[in-house]
């Protein structure tokens, strides 16, 4: 469960800094960032809608 987790946000991370890299190297309007973009915005619902289905399933608890 937790290694789930933990893979979602190093890669959400990777995707940010993939798009700081391009933002750097290239024009901001390039189709290398907006998919940089594209990739972590999914992969930060995914995180939130596995989150949640956890919870819903009982995998994971409210902190107390």
């Amino acid at each position: 469960m937790k290694l789930i987790i933990y893979v979602l946000l190093a890669a959400i991370v990777i995707s940010l800094g993939t798009g700081l890299f391009y933002l750097r190297r290239e024009d901001a309007d390039s189709p290398k960032m907006l998919r940089a973009l594209q990739v972590r915005v999914a992969l930060s619902l995914l995180l939130i809608l596995f989150l949640i289905a956890s919870y819903f399933f009982g995998w994971i608890n409210p902190p107390a």
